[in-house]
Order: C-alpha cells, then structure tokens, then sequence
C-alpha cells in the first residue's frame, strides 16, 4: 500500500498553506485535489483583502499558492473523491479517479475540502458570477462603492451582510421570499433602521440580467405572482453555505451543518486527523484565515506525526523495553514521572517516560490506561508486565 507521512485533502488556502509548511518541516506531503486550486476563491474576481496583495485575481492568489507550495517539492494528485477510514490505529485514505481506487496510508490527514455556497439556481446565476454575482460581501462590498445592489436571503447572514454592504453602497435591497426577515430580531432591527436598507418581501429572484456585469434582476412576488424588473450593479447571495466534509463524514465529530469541531491546534475529535479552513466551525471565513489555520494544522500534524514515529521507535519496535507511563495532568503523577527519571538517570539505564494522558491512542492500545502511573515491560510491542506505583518508595524496585 502506498505510504505518506501527511495527506493533505484540498488545495484551497488552507491546503497549500499546510502542504507549504509542512514541506518546510521536512514532511512527505502529499496533496490531493478534485478541482483546480485555490478552492472557492477561483470564483472571485478580485482580491484585495489578502494582506501583502494589494489586488489579484482569485485564480492568480491559487496559482501563487500553487507554485509557492511546488516550490518545496509538494507532490499533487487530481481525484475525483476521496474517503478516510480508520483501520486499527492507522489513517487510510481511499481515492477514486475515473474507474480506479488506490489507497494511502497517512501517519497524519489534514481535510482542507472547504465549503461551497448555495446558489438560486435561477437563469444567469452561473454566468454572472465573479461578474456582479458574489457569495461574499466582505471580499466584494468594496467593489460596489456608490452602486446599488441587492442581498438575496433572509437569515442573520443576509441581513448582518446587508448592513455590511451599506458602507459602500448608495442603496441595499435585501430580497426574501417571506413576509419577514428569519434573523434574530436585534439584527432585522438594526438593519431597518439603516436608511440605505430597503426590504423586498415575498419576492423571488426569477433571473439575472446584464451584458458582462449585472444591471437586472427580474423578480416575482410570491403572492401576487406579479413580475417586475430591479435595476442593481450586483447581487449577493446568503441562502446558506454548505462544507465539503464527505469524506469524513461521519468519523469526525460535527456540529448541525456537517461543520468539523476542532480545537486550537486544528486537531479533530479524531486522533491524527486534522481539520482547517473553511470546512471546520469559526467565525470567520476568508483566505488569510484559511491560510493560518492550514500552517497551524501542518505544524500540529508534524508534531503529532513525529511524537508518533518516536512512540513507535522507542515502545513497538524494540525486543524489549521497559517505561514509565503517567497523565500529565495528575500533578501526584507529573511529581513521581520526574522522580523515576532521577532514579533511571541514577541507576544509568533508559526508561522513556511517557505521557499517557497526551499519547492516549497509544496508552489505550497498550492497554495501559487503567494503570497509570505505572512502569510497564514491552516486548516486540506487547506489555508482559505493568506495575502501578502509589509513591516514590516503589519506583527503584520497579525499574529493577
């Protein structure tokens, strides 16, 4: 089976972030990708928030990444879609391209899919996006800057970004297919108070007009079935936004939505398993989001990756081997971890201290959980004896 220290699944930001420092930490990296990279930000015309790039396009901001990513010897492969399973403690990562499926074995996996917007579906959504028709007000507001443009939704997030958008823009319709808005009532009051806000309810966008650019859209009053024309620069659709989590889904632990809980260190419910950019739960998405939570993942997997490597050198690999296991967040324990190092030290002979509660995965494989502190005997990977110690006075006899 082939074999990869990191397997990073996206080359949006957050995937070429963490194939750029993971590379950088001397990691076999391998990235796999179903579309072209740069992710969701091939669909932005311009660029100008991401900080050192006063403006670009999206495509140009992933063929940056791209090539910055090729620069330290990143190895790319396009798939059609990809699944991770666990197989005992080991990350198997499952492709499909055309008729064929291969497997990768991957001391570590980072899922950088992203998330997708979803759209109307109405006639000339498609071919006006990246031309008037945008996902994200915080990318494109400034863009429209004395225009007037429209906000399709009716939740938080279209009404929050309609607020947003009013900074720039002469005139804000938020359209809504209801009577009212689904926001909480402290955003809707606050977006009507705007005086540049102007509510459409029960409406419909039915098609968007424009020769290149957007200038109109036809819409359809729910209730009167009346039609009638808009004329706007842009349209903003907020009718939700969906993360590509499925290939694991399921394995990792989620909040409603399908978005991947992590914590800090980017790290999932999931041992050596890793989550960054716009698939996982935050509050903010943007590239240079993305791209901090892709270096903060890569670092964490190259720690992981070689504590991992280390556990197996020092604990599965020899004939015999004798180590103390301990939770680092017992202080009684941290107290006698250092003690059985004095007396090791003393006694000069070898006994790595392992901390169990940080290295659970292996501790539970070992089946040493239930017995910490303890010192246990190892041979070729198998603990033949473990000792668990109630005080310093029992460690010398142990290490015997």
């Amino acid at each position: 089976m082939e074999k990869h220290e990191l397997v990073i699944i996206g080359a949006g930001p957050a995937g070429m972030s963490a194939a750029i420092y993971g590379k950088r930490a001397g990691l076999d990296v391998l990235v796999l990708e179903r579309a072209a990279t740069g992710g969701q930000i091939n669909i932005t015309d311009e660029i100008e928030n991401y900080p050192g790039v006063a403006h670009a396009t999206g495509p140009e901001i992933g063929d940056m990444l791209k090539n910055h990513a090729l620069k330290f010897g990143t190895e790319f492969r396009m798939i059609d879609n990809s699944k991770v399973e666990l197989r005992g403690d080991k990350k198997i990562v499952i492709t499909k391209k055309g008729g064929e499926e291969n497997e990768i074995e991957a001391e570590a996996v980072i899922v950088a899919t992203g998330a997708h917007f979803r759209r109307l579906g109405c006639e000339g959504e498609a071919e006006h996006i990246g031309q008037g028709v945008s996902f994200c007000a915080v990318c494109d507001g400034a863009f429209f800057e004395d225009l007037e443009v429209a906000v399709v939704g009716g939740g938080n997030t279209a009404v929050e970004e309609g607020g947003y958008l009013t900074k720039f823009a002469s005139k804000v319709y938020i359209i809504h297919r209801r009577d009212e808005f689904r926001a909480d009532r402290a955003a809707i009051a606050q977006a009507l108070a705007n005086p540049k806000i102007e509510p459409v309810y029960n409406t419909v966008v039915e098609k968007i007009e424009g020769d290149g650019m957007v200038e109109n859209l036809v819409l359809k009053n729910v209730k009167t079935g009346e039609v009638s024309n808009l004329a706007v620069s842009g349209v903003f659709m907020f009718v939700g936004q969906e993360p590509d989590d499925e290939c694991v889904r399921g394995l990792v632990k989620a909040e409603k939505g399908g978005w991947i809980i992590t914590n800090d260190h980017m790290e999932t419910s999931v041992e050596g398993i890793f989550a960054a950019g716009d698939v996982r739960s935050k509050y903010l998405r943007q590239v240079i989001t993305a791209a901090a939570d892709g270096a903060v993942a890569a670092m964490a997997a190259s720690s992981y990756i070689n504590e991992q490597l280390h556990l197996r050198s020092t604990l599965l690999e020899p004939d015999e081997v004798k180590a103390f296991f301990y939770s680092s967040i017992d202080q009684s324990q941290v107290k006698l971890s250092n003690a059985v190092e004095n007396c090791a030290k003393a006694k000069g002979v070898k006994v790595p201290v392992i901390d169990g509660y940080r290295n659970a995965r292996m501790t539970e494989k070992l089946g040493l959980t239930d017995k910490m502190p303890a010192v246990a005997t190892i041979k070729k990977g198998v603990v033949d004896k473990a000792v668990t110690l109630t005080n310093e006075s029992e460690i010398e006899k142990a290490l015997a």
